[in-house]
């Protein structure tokens, strides 16, 4: 059961990343920013939005 619980957590969190990451992304102005920011997440890791 506590295995379970650990792999939904698991699951919401990376659910929810992701969805800040495309929400970064989209907010973009511009096909030069997306590809800026891209690059960027790229590089830099995920984390460093």
């Amino acid at each position: 059961m506590f295995a379970y619980f650990l792999e939904k957590l698991g699951t919401w969190f990376e659910t929810a990343e992701r969805r800040r990451r495309e929400a970064y992304l989209a907010s973009s102005s511009d096909i030069v920013q997306l590809e800026q920011r891209i690059r960027s997440i790229e590089s830099n890791g995920y984390n460093s939005l």
